[in-house]
């Protein structure tokens, strides 16, 4: 690709260093292998290529161009990339910055997959996602190569191209056990347990749908969004309103020993992997440190077992750190924040107010649309009133093109028939307990459907996942209008949308971070899932998927997400929910020993006994606490990884991941 589709750095001072600082590198050296000089004795450059480069952050100034090199050793395959010392145009990096973004020696043998990226505009760029589901962020190739450096690979490592995608390359075919264990879940639907038998189901009932990808974000917001995931329609029973499932419990029992005999093992070999940049970085040493590793899990005796102290004390740290809840932001209060045009003059502060009391239900309308990016903070009234008319306009134009298949052309439109069907019978499940969606023929259910249709042809390669519905629903409960709900949930769904994509990585990486979460803020109840094998954090699957809705009342879901959506201390806040989550319950979890199957069965009854107040207290309080040192557990990317309150709108791409 051109450089000057998008920048012109031919006075850019970093890049005409590390230009110069790649070529004499290369003086009096022809051949690639020349240089094996400061390899390892019998190691042979194969392939290297100077000025491919990272973005840190989504801000295109800020860069680091190094070396990458592949590295034949034995019969072995190796990849590194090795950034130039003091080339950064971001002098806000540190050593350990460079420490941390540095790849050094990794094995082919540990990489999953290569996905190439060619945008319209820009540069070629590569993501390396390895066999634990974690990826390296993106290496841009300024001066072209990634075609030389897929061919390099083939010589010497065995790399198909993904029927699926043609831009991903699958290395040495292996399957990824969490992933075959994923697949086989599906996400719990609302049964009710008084009314309805338990039905067993087979792991066997739930394929992937071949049509559901994600996009790709973009040249420099694309940090490392390779991750999503993708559940199965679930098509059994009618169930109203009670959250937990024995059909999935049974279901999750079927391959609990698959899980704890694959993925456990697959988290202690992450954990142990020096290759994986995240994993380099949660190893910086804090002062939390030395009081989490001293204590380790007793064995286990027939009835109890000793609980070690909590370092980390909930009860204190509310005291300490966590500000008490305010009331909910109301309307005389919400003006005092705009100025006579209705521009917000300082998001920061509204973000903040609504990150600790939430909005009363009259002003959601308004100001969600705000906290979901769909409206920026400096658009005035008359401009909000534009975009709603143009929006609704385009809406209207999307929806028409699944309204206008006929009868006959559906019948030669698999996909589409699949996806209408998944729809109608999922929204049919969805919060009918509410006076809102209650009923037969209920209006308000059709536009759940309606929206969710043409968000399917909106976005057709994500298209429609189960839970999705359970997104949308207290959105269309709030905004009460079409066109605003569907807006509103396409930027939801871009900070989301990975949670659903078909290669899960989305939700593994989540689950890879609460576990270094847990590590780090309370290491003997970590010890505890390490030792009972449940270090796969499956029992908080749900809790992720879908931002903890069925864990709380309809009010206390709107509150929390509200708080969430404000990205107010971390984006990824909902992480360090499911960590005081967990702290609160931790001596029963360990004092009652509980196992895979019972810590997941337990889990999902305290659907409707968690105090949101007194959680979010905990969240806060084990946020700040964990600091840098938490920031660093969470890998680069991991959703929701987008920016706000930047003035941009959340808008759709078209690259395939």
């Amino acid at each position: 690709m051109q450089e000057t589709d998008l920048h012109d750095l031919s006075d850019d001072a970093d890049y005409a260093a590390s230009q110069l600082q790649g070529l004499a590198s290369m003086m009096g050296s022809d051949s690639r292998t020349q240089n094996s000089a400061s390899e390892p004795d019998g190691a042979e450059i194969v392939y290297m290529k100077d000025n491919v480069t990272i973005h840190p952050t989504q801000f295109a100034s800020e860069r680091i161009s190094g070396r990458l090199k592949l590295i034949k050793q034995g019969s072995t395959l190796f990849m590194t990339w090795i950034p130039y010392k003091g080339q950064s145009s971001n002098a806000k990096l540190s050593e350990k910055d460079w420490n941390l973004y540095t790849i050094r020696a990794v094995p082919f043998t540990e990489v999953r997959s290569i996905r190439r990226h060619t945008p319209a505009l820009g540069w070629q760029y590569i993501i390396v996602v390895l066999s634990s589901g974690l990826a390296y962020p993106p290496l841009y190739f300024y001066n072209g190569g990634v075609k030389e450096f897929l061919g390099s690979i083939k010589q010497h490592v065995f790399i198909v191209r993904s029927a699926e995608d043609a831009n991903v390359f699958i290395v040495n075919d292996f399957q990824n056990p969490l992933q075959k264990t994923l697949s086989s879940l599906e996400l719990p639907r609302a049964v009710s347990v008084v009314s309805e038998p338990s039905m067993s189901v087979s792991v066997g009932e739930s394929p992937l749908n071949d049509n559901q990808e994600r996009t790709d974000a973009g040249v420099h917001s694309e940090t490392s969004r390779v991750s999503q995931y993708n559940v199965k329609q679930r098509q059994k029973g009618h169930d109203p309103a009670r959250d937990l499932s024995i059909q999935v419990l049974e279901k999750f029992s079927l391959v609990t020993k698959f899980a704890r005999e694959t993925t456990s093992q697959l988290f202690r070999e992450s954990h142990g992997n020096g290759f994986v940049a995240i994993e380099r970085r949660s190893h910086n040493h804090s002062p939390l440190d030395s009081a989490q590793k001293a204590s380790n899990i007793a064995e286990k005796v027939p009835d109890t077992i000793p609980i070690a102290s909590d370092p980390l004390e909930v009860d204190k740290l509310t005291l300490v750190w966590g500000k008490p809840r305010q009331p909910p932001l109301g309307p005389e209060e919400w003006f005092t924040f705009l100025d006579s045009e209705g521009r917000v003059m300082d998001s920061k502060a509204l973000r903040k107010r609504i990150f600790y009391g939430g909005l009363e239900h009259g002003l959601r309308k308004e100001a969600w649309a705000f906290v979901l990016g769909y409206h920026l903070y400096d658009s005035t009234y008359a401009e909000r009133q534009y975009l709603r008319s143009i929006k609704k306009s385009e809406y209207e134009t999307i929806k028409r093109q699944w309204q206008s298949i006929s009868s006959e052309q559906a019948n030669r439109f698999t996909k589409f028939r699949e996806r209408k069907g998944l729809i109608e019978k999922d929204v049919v499940r969805t919060d009918r307990s509410l006076s809102f969606y209650d009923g037969e023929d209920n209006a308000n259910v059709n536009l759940l459907r309606d929206i969710l249709l043409t968000y399917s042809f909106y976005n057709f390669d994500l298209g429609y996942c189960q839970g999705m519905s359970d997104l949308l629903s207290p959105i269309l409960f709030v905004m009460e209008d079409e066109s605003e709900s569907f807006w509103c949930f396409v930027a939801l769904m871009e900070r989301l949308g990975p949670n659903f994509n078909r290669d899960q990585n989305g939700m593994h990486s989540q689950l890879f971070a609460l576990s270094k979460l847990v590590e780090l803020l309370d290491s003997p109840l970590h010890n505890y899932f390490e030792q009972n094998d449940c270090l796969n954090y499956f029992f908080c699957f749900r809790w992720i998927l879908i931002q903890l809705k069925r864990e709380f009342e309809y009010e206390k879901t709107m509150r929390l997400w509200e708080v969430l959506w404000t990205h107010y201390l971390s984006e990824h806040l909902h992480l360090y929910v499911c960590v005081a989550i967990l702290k609160r319950y931790r001596n029963r979890i360990m004092g009652e020993q509980m196992d895979f199957d019972t810590l997941l069965k337990f889990i999902n009854e305290l659907s409707g006994h968690i105090d949101l107040d007194s959680v979010l207290r905990d969240a806060e309080a084990l946020c700040i606490c964990a600091g840098e040192n938490g920031a660093a557990c969470i890998p680069p990317g991991t959703p929701p990884s987008l920016p706000v309150d930047d003035g941009l709108l959340y808008t759709q791409q078209d690259d395939v991941l």
